[in-house]
């Protein structure tokens, strides 16, 4: 199979951990005899430097031609650096929202898995954290409150904030879709979170994903609210497996996730539009205090090119064998500095570089 990939390594750390993702890319295509074709790109900050704007028509072009996309990290110091000089509109964080919103990427996955070699991190009690969980949030990223009318009036002297939370039907059921599609690759679970019992926008959410539901009887659904939802998330994570949710609940949830893994250096995201196309990269930020100093943490990049080959290309078997190669590379005690065990005992774990890192697992691709 040949996979047209476009390529935004960014800034900061970006260049390193995207270098280590083709690596890992590069070793899986060997093994499963598959044909990779990069376009490398410039968004961000690397785009301002060249072309004085952090993303070009051109570059969403060639991203839109391309079957997917990996990238690496965008932005920099935001103290520092003269990117931040520039309006808002020119910072490189703007490249990013201009390029879902001309990707038309509407569905957000944040996995968080808890993996039994990394438990200690984790901030739950032993007995939760010791079972472990794998989740996988389904966020919907381009409606809602966040993209409703908005506006800020005075009335009789007293100043009156304004925002709107609006759905179609057909925004709920093209990410309800991509969700119960997803869970056919997992355990066959979702878990549609809303706040039915206030809001309108909710009960038309509920309504339609039970429709979407009836098309999928191998997938079980369950409602919750996501006040209840938040709860479930420190007492009990194991029971969840793709959690379905709108823009702001989404948005929380999803960062609460993060947090109970323990290490957001593991963190792999997607994005995805209505078709087989995605936009892969890791949920960490471009970390420029370590840029050039092979201290990275490749994972949470290596584990979005997993993704990419899960969702974009349909090669579950060579996405199962990047996710495994991880765990085996965990398990035998490798560890980049943001997953080293802290102020604890280090006895069986190896610190290695991002380089390094890189090379281990490619090396345990089989």
């Amino acid at each position: 199979m040949r996979l047209n990939i476009a390529c935004i390594p960014g800034d900061g750390i970006g260049p390193e951990i995207v270098a280590e993702a083709k690596k890992v890319l590069a070793k899986t295509a060997s093994v499963f005899g598959h044909e990779i074709v990069y376009e490398d790109l410039l968004m961000g900050g690397a785009s301002i430097d060249v072309h004085g704007i952090p993303l070009t028509d051109e570059t969403v072009a060639k991203a839109r031609a391309a079957d997917a996309v990996l990238m690496g990290s965008i932005g920099g110091n935001t103290t520092t650096s003269p990117w931040y000089q520039l309006p808002p509109e020119k910072r490189p964080e703007a490249g990013l929202l201009k390029i879902r919103k001309e990707l038309n990427l509407f569905a957000n996955l944040r996995p968080a898995v808890l993996y039994g070699e990394l438990a200690d991190a984790c901030p739950l009690k032993k007995e939760i954290s010791d079972a472990g969980f794998d989740m996988l949030i389904m966020r919907e990223l381009t409606g809602g409150l966040y993209f409703g009318e908005r506006r800020t009036v005075e009335e009789n002297g007293v100043r009156k904030a304004i925002d709107t939370l609006i759905y179609d039907e057909n925004e709920i059921r093209r990410i309800a879709i991509k969700g119960f599609e997803i869970a056919k690759k997992r355990r066959g679970k979702v878990t549609s979170v809303d706040k039915a019992n206030v809001l309108d926008s909710s009960r038309l959410w509920r309504k339609v994903v039970e429709e979407v539901a009836a098309d999928y009887p191998g997938v079980t659904l369950e409602h919750m609210l996501v006040d209840n939802c938040a709860m479930q998330l420190v007492k009990d994570p194991a029971q969840f497996d793709v959690i379905l949710t709108e823009n702001m609940f989404g948005d929380i949830l999803s960062d609460e996730a993060s947090m109970v893994t323990g290490s957001i250096g593991m963190l792999a995201s997607a994005s995805l539009n209505d078709t087989k196309f995605g936009l892969y990269e890791p949920s960490h930020g471009s970390a420029p205090d370590i840029a050039g100093k092979d201290m990275a943490n490749p994972i949470a990049t290596i584990l979005s090119a997993a993704m990419m080959l899960r969702y974009s290309f349909d090669l579950d078997a060579e996405a199962d064998a990047v996710e495994q190669a991880v765990k085996t590379i965990l398990n035998r005690g490798y560890r980049t500095a943001d997953i080293m065990p802290k102020g604890g005992d280090v006895t069986g774990c190896t610190l290695v570089g991002c380089r390094q890192m890189g090379d281990l697992l490619a090396d345990e691709i089989k």
